[in-house]
């Protein structure tokens, strides 16, 4: 035997995330993943619509009220002498007025519909983005714990080969067999997990990107170094400053501020002018007015007060969002530095010390000197520690993620 486990040898490939064996008959990268999900997936269509359903509500708060024009005709019977019998018309044509005060408001309030409707699809881009990145990354976060899984049996199948050769020829016990047996079971249950996890994890990232795929595709990638360039002061004003949903809520208070002045305005009626011909056999009346409701039982005290109660909602809805982002932002940078300490504290000396406390028991097994329970409790302890590097390496590449959605990093500069 090596004096390298094959555990070890294999363990390098396993981090780097390489594909599989057996090569697929087409490969998906990351960028092509994005490129895929930005131009089928159904969430960024919603948004657009969203988007195009505001900026046709500009038109029609920019539209002017239509006109009316009533038409009535009957008979007339002479009830005095001297008067005549026959048919009489009526014509008129009334045409409600857009007060100033009615139409700007209104115009305003669509507006800032339009705009907070554009940064929600910027938002929609952003949270799309980053739930490919995180899904494709998973991908290959599962596929190495199925590798690890893989090397695992692999050692345990190695290992009760020897035990049961050492008893066929009476120098092992038959309890170390069946102790070996039964860790090689538990040890193929959790690789035909692991691989079950990979294949869930590559139908959520099937889901997101919202493309027909080949069912053989294959997920190329590795896990990306990342370092974060600003201290977490500096990532909060950029939050502030950048993440759509920021400005979004600021629109919404615009939205609902216009709102409100439109209903208030609306307190003083819309006239309607008009203009008509009377016609009947002996005479013809022209009739010109000004038609006004009267506010006498509806003052609008309704509406106007579930517009303040929206212009309260919008403005603590603002401030709802500043604090959930930047506590988001709080979480993932220590989540990055604590994954950080940890990768340093692996790559320190705690795998090194793991492998060559296995490499020991190995050869300590194979010349007589340790018992199948050493090898196996030094086994599992570099499993276990290298299973956490994985973990360690991946929640590291994730905060990441997460930290480049919440300072908009993948928006282009213009917001609007």
């Amino acid at each position: 035997m090596s004096s390298t486990p094959f555990s070890t040898r294999l363990f390098a490939a396993v981090l780097l995330a390489v594909p599989l064996a057996v090569p697929a008959a087409e490969t998906l990268t990351l960028e092509r993943s994005l490129e895929l999900a930005e131009r089928h997936s159904p969430r960024l269509q919603i948004a657009l619509a969203e988007v195009e359903r505001a900026r046709a509500g500009i038109t029609t708060a920019r539209a002017f009220p239509n006109p009316e024009l009533e038409f009535l005709t009957g008979g007339v019977r002479a009830r005095v002498p001297g008067t005549s019998s026959g048919q009489g018309t009526s014509i008129a044509v009334g045409q409600p007025i857009d007060l100033p005060n009615h139409r700007a408001p209104r115009i305003r309030a669509a507006e800032a519909g339009l705009e907070g409707s554009r940064y929600a699809m910027q938002e929609a881009r952003l949270l799309l983005r980053a739930d490919v990145k995180q899904a494709f990354y998973i991908v290959l976060r599962r596929r190495a714990e199925y590798e690890l899984a893989l090397d695992n049996q692999k050692l345990l199948e190695q290992i009760k080969n020897r035990i049961e050769l050492r008893v066929k020829v009476g120098e092992g016990a038959r309890f170390e067999l069946v102790r070996s047996e039964a860790e090689l079971s538990s040890a193929v249950n959790q690789a035909n997990s692991a691989k079950l996890r990979v294949t869930q994890a590559l139908a959520q990232l099937r889901i997101l990107i919202g493309a027909p795929l080949p069912t053989d595709i294959d997920v190329v990638g590795e896990v990306q170094p990342v370092t974060l360039a600003d201290d977490l002061e500096p990532l909060r004003q950029q939050v502030l400053k950048r993440y759509p949903a920021v400005q979004q809520a600021q629109a919404d208070i615009r939205r609902a501020e216009a709102r409100l002045e439109s209903e208030r305005a609306l307190r003083v009626p819309r006239p309607t002018l008009f203009a008509g011909v009377d016609r009947d056999p002996d005479q013809q009346r022209n009739i010109f007015g000004l038609a006004i409701p009267i506010p006498l039982w509806d003052q609008r005290q309704g509406p106007i007060g579930e517009s303040v109660a929206q212009f309260q909602q919008a403005a603590a809805q603002s401030e709802r969002v500043r604090i959930e982002l930047l506590g988001d932002l709080e979480v993932n940078y220590n989540r990055f530095n604590v994954a950080t300490q940890q990768i340093a504290a692996f790559e320190g000396g705690l795998l090194r010390q793991a492998e060559n406390a296995l490499r020991v028991a190995e050869a300590a097994f194979r010349f007589g000197e340790r018992g199948f329970i050493e090898v196996l409790d030094a086994q599992r302890v570099l499993r276990t520690i290298r299973a956490d590097f994985l973990n360690a390496r991946f929640e590291k590449q994730a905060a990441a993620i997460e930290i480049d959605r919440l300072t908009a990093k993948d928006l282009p500069g213009d917001t609007k």
